[in-house]
């Protein structure tokens, strides 16, 4: 552990190391940055359709209360965070439109976000390199050889998951590829979890999950896995954000990380190899 670097910082010292035979990624955030700044389009998009019920609360009463949902809920299913919108309508008065339907609205939204950098990887314009988290093709390479089975859950639509994964040219690490679905209520990362764990017949403490999210943390924290916390700042592509890094402390991660640039010393960590 001497040998640690200085970005991996340890949040819960004598958490359990090696013995990992199943690795979970979120996708959004914690391996890719096609998607980034999708709170900047959810977000305002609540506020909005908030501010249309003719509630008495301000833009900046509303955006608190909207930022505090988004962040409880990021890694859910998108569909999820619609219908704790439709809810919220609800709260104040007005009867609210079909959870799919602010969803189809969000994801227009997001499209004329990411559209650009959707085409210029398609194109060959933009490298896969500059469209994923630093270090990730050689964290997934680390795991690789040491024999585990890696998964991505994501809370994004399964069919944009597998797309975005071929073109950041990552989809062929992974033994097992889960996003959201129509029939939302058979798909979540505490049942891919679950049956990741039931059909291979391995304890939780197997697991190692990376994520960016405060959904995928808890989970793998609830079953007795571990837990890194990636904090990435999406913007710049690398460092900490501090906003991230205290919501992913909160939901129990065990180790915290900027990024992967660091994956060299990283794995032999988390496996117990120092």
């Amino acid at each position: 552990m001497s040998n640690l670097s200085p970005n991996i910082e340890i949040v819960r010292h004598g958490h359990h190391r090696g013995g990992f035979q199943h690795v979970l990624f979120d996708f959004d955030g914690t391996l890719s940055l096609i998607r980034e700044g999708w709170q900047q389009v959810m977000i305002p998009l609540l506020v909005r359709t908030l501010q249309s019920t003719n509630t008495r609360e301000t833009p900046e009463e509303l955006t608190k209360i909207v930022e505090e949902f988004v962040a409880r809920t990021t890694g859910k299913q998108t569909i999820y965070q619609m219908i704790g919108l439709a809810d919220m309508v609800r709260e104040r008065g007005v009867e609210p439109k079909d959870p799919l339907e602010y969803k189809r609205e969000y994801l227009d939204l997001l499209w004329e976000r990411i559209k650009d950098r959707i085409h210029a990887l398609e194109s060959g314009e933009v490298a896969p390199e500059k469209m994923i988290v630093p270090g990730s093709y050689e964290v997934l390479e680390l795991l690789k050889a040491r024999g585990v089975r890696i998964y991505v859950a994501s809370g994004t639509d399964e069919p944009f998951v597998k797309n975005e994964a071929r073109l950041l040219k990552m989809d062929h690490y992974f033994d097992g590829m889960y996003g959201a679905r129509d029939d939302y209520k058979s798909h979540s990362k505490k049942i891919v979890i679950e049956r990741i764990l039931k059909e291979n017949s391995v304890p939780g403490h197997a697991l190692l999950t990376f994520g960016d999210g405060y959904v995928e943390i808890e989970n793998t924290k609830d079953v007795g896995g571990v837990a890194v916390g990636v904090a990435t700042n999406e913007k710049t592509g690398e460092g900490i954000d501090e906003w991230k890094r205290n919501r992913l402390i909160q939901a129990g991660a065990d180790v915290i990380i900027p990024e992967f640039r660091d994956a060299g010393t990283l794995v032999p960590y988390l496996f117990g190899e120092d």
